[in-house]
């Protein structure tokens, strides 16, 4: 065996290849988070609680997220045309839903706030 020729590595090349590394992350992040091409969201807030949905189309929900305002937990609950009784004691939820809903003219995608047994708002967002 011979002796081994060492290169020097300059800066430029090691940002270089940092500069490309960083890109290749950002990048698979980016395509694990970002939502498909055809979704859209919507959102809008009430007094106390806010509420988001993600969509495809009129009558498609892909998602429901409710939120308190002000931070405080409660049970929310999210809904799409009558109540289904999704419940969860927190201040923030994410509710799951993948399903298709006709409606018509607009589909309402609401979220609801109790607190100490006690209903405190219901809270919705029209999809046109």
């Amino acid at each position: 065996m011979g002796p081994v020729k060492l290169q020097p590595v300059t800066v430029k090349g090691r940002r270089a290849a940092a500069v490309t590394a960083t890109v290749a992350v950002v990048s698979a992040l980016g395509l694990v988070t970002a939502p498909p091409a055809s979704a859209e969201v919507k959102s809008t807030c009430g007094t106390y609680i806010c509420v988001a949905t993600a969509y495809q189309g009129r009558d498609y929900v892909q998602d429901i997220t409710v939120t308190t305002r002000d931070g405080i937990a409660g049970t929310l609950r999210a809904f799409v045309g009558d109540y289904r009784a999704s419940k969860a004691g927190v201040s923030r939820w994410r509710f799951s839903v993948d399903r298709e809903f006709r409606a018509y003219p607009r589909l309402a995608v609401c979220g609801g706030l109790d607190r100490s047994g006690r209903f405190i708002e219901n809270h919705c967002v029209m999809i046109p």
